[in-house]
This record gives C-alpha cells, sequence and structure tokens, in this order.
C-alpha cells in the first residue's frame, strides 16, 4: 500500500526548469478553472443559481456537488499540488462530460472549452504535480519513515 501511495505522489519532470515551469501552468490553469467556472457556483443572477446541465441524470444534488467540487475545491488543491493525481479525477469527469455529451452538437468554438480543460488535466494526471507539490512534501515526509 505505501508503494502505491508513493508511485501516486512521485513526479519529478527532470529539471528545475520542467518543475517551475510545470507548477506555473497548473496554477493558472486552476485560476481560470476557479474564476470561470468556480466563481459561477456562487452568483445568483436574476434570482436563479447557475443552470448544470445533469445528462447523466444523477440525483439532482450530486450532480451540482460534482460540477460544484470540481469547479470551486478541487483547483485550489491543483495550485498546492495536494494529492494532484487523484484530485482531477472528477473535475476531468465533468468536463470530459461537457465535451463528448453536453456539447456534443455545439460548435467547434463551444467544445473547445471542455476540450482544452480535458486535455490539460489529463497532463496532470499523467505528469503528476512536479517538485514544486505539497505531492513532493508529503512524499520526503513518507520517505523518511
Amino acid at each position: 500500500m505505501m508503494e502505491l501511495i508513493k508511485s501516486i505522489l512521485t513526479s519529478d519532470l527532470g529539471s528545475d526548469f520542467n518543475n517551475i515551469a510545470f507548477l506555473l501552468f497548473r496554477i493558472l490553469l486552476a485560476l481560470e478553472l476557479f474564476r470561470v467556472h468556480g466563481m459561477k457556483k456562487f452568483r445568483v443572477q436574476n434570482g436563479k443559481r447557475e443552470h448544470i446541465p445533469n445528462p447523466l441524470h444523477l440525483p439532482e444534488k450530486l450532480n451540482r456537488f460534482a460540477a460544484a467540487f470540481s469547479d470551486t475545491v478541487v483547483p485550489f488543491l491543483i495550485m498546492s499540488g495536494f494529492a494532484t493525481r487523484l484530485v482531477v479525477l472528477p473535475t476531468i469527469g465533468v468536463t470530459s462530460i461537457g465535451y463528448f455529451i453536453v456539447h456534443r452538437n455545439d460548435s467547434v468554438e463551444v467544445r473547445d472549452v471542455p476540450y482544452m480543460y480535458t486535455l490539460s488535466l489529463l497532463l496532470i494526471l499523467c505528469m503528476g504535480a512536479g517538485t514544486y507539490s505539497a505531492d513532493n512534501y508529503l512524499l520526503q515526509l513518507l520517505t523518511q519513515q
């Protein structure tokens, strides 16, 4: 079990430059996700909350929770690099459903947003957070024992 945890947390992108570049990528992507999509979850316009599509026909509260968690909490976990490979999974789910189901008949310009988020989050899933992250700090704590 400890080896699985270590493999999830391990992520060295080869050089300080790569790790700093990926830190900036993570922070900027997560800030944009929160700023554009997360903040909508807090706004009420014309007395109504944002409409969140439910193409999987989940219970409404679960659907709202998944969307809100993916757009408000996950970005901060991505920025800090905490359990990064795990925390991106719900947002990958939300953005890929947006791309493949919700916007499947829309124009390329509309489909582009969930497509780019999904690709970016898949990159983070594959690469991990890099050495400038809470994951790396936790890995160091685990290997000291």
